[in-house]
């Protein structure tokens, strides 16, 4: 099956540049770009992409505007968000809107199809090196935790299961590594899930980390 995907970035290099990646492997297609998130709208109604690469900072429409405006229209395609080093504060946002994790503009080839198929079986490829730099200027004040917090009571094997997919490990993983099946751990997220209000891994590891569950 072919992969259609959306590309919005406001640099036409980039646009350019991941296009000629992509279109190396026959999975993949480009089937439009837009360069703000106003256009990256239009061309989501227009295509209905499978996924869309999504630039943080555009004109018009930033990529969390953008990414509202899917919700708002009904589009649940996954959203890789395309960053630099310098958007801390945006990416953790992004993840808690449901992006489905974030690629450096300068990630190799075989690191960009890893996200997107990760994407696309509905689960998150989280870079270590972009984790750490993002929730390591998080700050845990108990005026930024909600009240709500102190009834929540996380296992420490919802711990472990946490602090796995905060580092992007899969749930056959996770489960080699904690000697359960993959369908405990799937069981240990859904759990998870309901006890942080969240129905996605970037949306549990932001709200984890937010709240203080996950230090990094």
């Amino acid at each position: 099956m072919t992969i259609r995907i959306l590309i919005a970035d406001d640099h036409l290099v980039v646009r350019e540049g991941l296009k000629l990646i992509l279109e190396t492997n026959s999975r993949y297609t480009v089937v439009a770009e837009a360069s703000n998130g106003v256009e990256a709208l239009q061309l989501a109604d227009a295509y209905s992409p499978d996924i869309i690469l999504l630039d943080l900072n555009m004109p018009k429409l930033d990529g969390l505007a953008t990414m509202t405006g899917l919700k708002e229209k009904g589009h649940d395609m996954p959203v890789i968000i395309l960053t630099t080093y310098n958007e801390d504060d945006m990416m953790s946002r992004g993840l808690a809107l449901g992006a489905k994790g974030y690629l450096l503009k300068d990630t190799g080839r075989e690191m960009i199809f890893r996200s997107i198929e990760a994407a696309m079986r509905g689960e998150t490829l989280l870079l270590p090196e972009i984790t750490d730099k993002v929730f390591a200027k998080q700050t845990f004040e108990k005026t930024t935790v909600p009240s709500t917090t102190a009834n929540i009571s996380i296992t420490d094997k919802e711990l472990i299961v946490l602090q796995a997919i905060a580092r992007g490990s899969r749930s056959k993983e996770i489960g080699l590594e904690m000697g359960i099946s993959e369908r405990t751990v799937k069981a240990h997220l859904t759990t998870i899930y309901n006890k942080l209000g969240v129905d996605s891994r970037p949306q549990a590891v932001a709200v984890a980390v937010e709240w203080g569950i996950l230090h990094f």
